[in-house]
Formats: structure tokens, sequence, C-alpha cells
């Protein structure tokens, strides 16, 4: 005779207490080690690792980033090409605030870039030798630009130079983990700052067109060739001074003699914003 089947047991089966902890142990395993997997893959990918380790590399003063290295190559570069604009004003400059602003170029890039200097040799940061094509096509049209158009130009150009590098320095000063990039930045802020003002005392800044190109998204312009920071040419005043014998440059240096000397740091008194220059006093 067939014996008769058993009736089954409450409790027992995958869905029993015993069988709902072995299921539920199971899935964290799972969970647990499908992350690791997939970590270890993405380690194992070369070219993943070399995109890390591009961005940021570890420092005894604290990690430096891409941002980092791109704004202590973004100083030199300003000092290459803002130092000469600055000469220039103060030989060709028709009145004593824009002589003067030439003069604050001269004086803060000579400080901000033997301090780039020696903080590229810090960090094995390489720096350019010379101005990008942007910066000296700038440098071309105030060449080439004589009396009021020189001003303006002078007054236009640098002014929206200053305020495109202003913000980037606020960036980098506000998320760098790098001690040297950030005593960097506060010198940069605070020569950007001064440049800023002494150009707005000029007369000549066109606000309403600088909004406009402030806004206008900069088209990116390649770095030039760099070299090692040891062979980075220093951004000093050039020994050459205005010929007595050019009335302009005589009347130049009168105005500038007769201009209060200050600091870049001083305070600048700055005339009612103006969206055109200054009348010509000379005309009939």
């Amino acid at each position: 005779m067939r014996p008769r089947p058993r009736p089954p047991v409450n409790g027992r089966g995958i869905f029993s207490g015993t069988g709902l902890i072995v299921t539920a142990l199971a899935a964290t395993v799972v969970a647990l080690l499908v992350p690791l997997w997939s970590y270890a893959d993405r380690q194992d990918d070369p070219a993943s690792a070399s995109v890390l380790s591009a961005r940021t590399v570890t420092t005894p003063y604290g990690p430096l980033s891409a941002q980092d290295r791109d704004f202590v190559t973004k100083v030199r570069l300003a000092g290459l090409w803002e130092l000469p604009a600055g000469e220039l004003a103060q030989r060709k400059g028709t009145t004593p605030a824009v002589r003067t602003a030439g003069r604050h170029l001269v004086d803060g890039h000579t400080s901000l870039d033997a301090h780039v200097r020696t903080v590229a040799t810090q960090l094995g940061i390489a720096l350019p030798n010379e101005p990008n094509e942007q910066q000296k096509q700038w440098l071309a049209t105030l060449d080439t630009a004589e009396g009021q158009d020189f001003d303006r130009q002078f007054a236009g150009l640098l002014r929206l130079a200053h305020g495109r590098v202003f913000s980037l320095v606020a960036q980098i000063r506000a998320g760098t983990q790098n001690s040297l990039v950030r005593d960097l930045a506060d010198d940069a802020n605070a020569t950007v700052l001064d440049h800023i003002k002494v150009l707005e005392a000029t007369g000549y800044v066109d606000f309403a067109a600088l909004a406009r190109d402030l806004a206008a998204a900069a088209s990116p312009v390649p770095t030039p060739s760099e070299v090692d920071p040891s062979a980075a040419v220093p951004v000093e005043p050039s020994a050459a001074v205005p010929s007595a014998a050019d009335p302009s440059a005589g009347q130049a240096a009168q105005g500038q003699a007769s201009q209060p000397q200050t600091s870049p740091g001083d305070t600048v008194s700055l005339p009612p914003a103006t969206s055109s220059p200054p009348p010509d006093t000379n005309s009939p």
C-alpha cells in the first residue's frame, strides 16, 4: 500500500523566516560586490587614470589642479603685454590720467611677474615668454594709434582685459587648494583692481560697450610655446626713456611730473562715468 503524503509543515521553504533572512543576506552581498567590480574595472583603465592625473597633482603646497596651472599661465601672459602697453601710455598718453594709468600698469606687472615666476618655479609650471596672438594684435593697435585715439584704445582694451581676468582671479581664489596659488590670486586681485580703477579714472572707458564685450563669450586663443620657469624672461620696464627732442614726449614728461607720485596701491580719484572721451580743448 502506497504511503500517504505528509502535509506541508508551516514555516518551511523560501518564504519561511529563515529563507527570508538568507535571501536578504545574499542580496546584500551582491549589492556590495557589484560596485567593487565596477570600480576595479575603472582603475584598470589606463586612459581613465591618465585623465585623473592630468587634472590634479600633489605638491608640498597642496593639490594643484589644471585650473590652477592655467591661472598661473594667464597671470604671466597678462604681464607680457600689459606692461609694454603701460609703457606706451607713459610715452603717448595725451592726459596725465592716461600716463598715470600707464605707470600703474608698469609698476604692478613688474611686481606681479616676479611673483608668478617664483610660484611657477616652486610648482614646476612652464611659462610662455611672449604674448599670445590676440595680445600681440592689441599691442600693434596701440603702437599705431595716436592722440586721443590712443587714449581711447588704451583705456578700452586694457579695461576689457582686466574685466575678464578679474572674475577668473575670484574663481581661483575661492576654490584653489594650493597655498602658493592662493597667495598669487591675492596679489593678482589687488593688482587688477588697482588697474581697473586707474583705467576708469582716465574718463575714456565706454561702459556700455564694455558690458556688451564682457557679456560676449571670448574666443579661445592658443597659448604660445612655454619654457621651463628658470628660462622665463623677467617682465621689466625697458631702459628707454622719451626723447627730449620729441615735443609730445616732453609734454608727457611735464604732465607726469606735475602729477603727485602714487604707488599702485594708492586710492585714485575717479571722475564721473562717461560713455565718450573728454572734449578736445585744443580744437577751435
